[in-house]
């Protein structure tokens, strides 16, 4: 299963959803998703755009963890 822990960066960030999204350029709606972890996919170029705002590394947002 995989996890996205988006808002734990965005925390440690100090960034909101509003502001994120902005310089992504993608909706706070589609933002939402992807942060409450109902997203099915994420396109690479929105993840490098996360990535490069937020400096981190893809690692540091999505998270494998075995279904219990």
């Amino acid at each position: 299963m995989i996890r996205i822990n988006l808002d734990v960066m965005m925390a440690k960030r100090k960034i909101s959803l509003t502001e994120l999204a902005e310089k992504v350029g993608i909706t706070m709606a589609n933002l939402s998703i992807l942060k409450t972890e109902k997203a099915k996919a994420i396109r690479f170029t929105t993840l490098d755009s996360i990535c490069r705002i937020l400096e981190c590394q893809p690692g540091d947002i999505l998270e494998y963890r075995e279904k219990s």
